[in-house]
């Protein structure tokens, strides 16, 4: 906003996306928020899942070349097919990954968690040492995987931890990231 730039974006949710057209100065970056606050929340089904390929598609169909595209997700439905979309978007913009996680995705005390994948429903007993490390294995392949495709394709990537404050956290790792643009 500083510099004069535009903000917009894309906000996907299971059966559903808003397109946010880019607009300039204060009032720009305000819609932008207001929009964010307003789309998050509840929905009716959460249970619907939607690949993340889907969702870069639309972006890179809409995006002008030399934008910059940050894509803030969980990455749960990173699929192969984002492979493709990722390649073609880097190269006419910059693209940075920043992975939002719960450090309960990745840090389990000891004790009897109920899981779900949305369908099935299963007990992990992380006191176990057979289910600790499935549930290690599990966290391991999920914070690593979203990166290595980022990195494939020369893209910036951060992680944006829940209790993390996103406005100091993103504000710094862009001025890392993007430098002077």
């Amino acid at each position: 906003m500083r510099r004069g730039d535009r903000i917009g974006g894309f906000l996907f949710a299971p059966g559903q996306h808003r397109e946010l057209r880019p607009a300039g100065g204060r009032r720009g970056a305000m819609r932008v928020i207001q929009s964010l606050v307003d789309w998050l929340q509840p929905h009716e089904d959460e249970r619907q899942s939607e690949p993340l390929s889907q969702a870069l598609e639309r972006v890179r169909h809409a995006v002008r070349p030399g934008s910059l595209v940050i894509v803030i997700s969980d990455f749960f439905s990173l699929d192969e097919e984002c492979n493709r979309h990722l390649s073609r978007l880097r190269q006419h913009n910059d693209v940075i990954g920043c992975q939002v996680l719960d450090r309960a995705e990745y840090e389990l005390p000891d004790g009897r968690y109920p899981i779900s994948d949305g369908h099935a429903s299963a007990i992990i007993d992380t006191g176990l040492p057979g289910d600790k490390n499935r549930f290690l294995g599990m966290s391991l392949r999920h914070t690593e995987e979203p990166r290595r495709q980022f990195f494939r394709h020369q893209c910036g990537w951060m992680v944006l931890h829940t209790d993390d404050d996103p406005v100091e956290l993103l504000g710094r790792e862009l001025r890392i990231l993007v430098g002077g643009r």
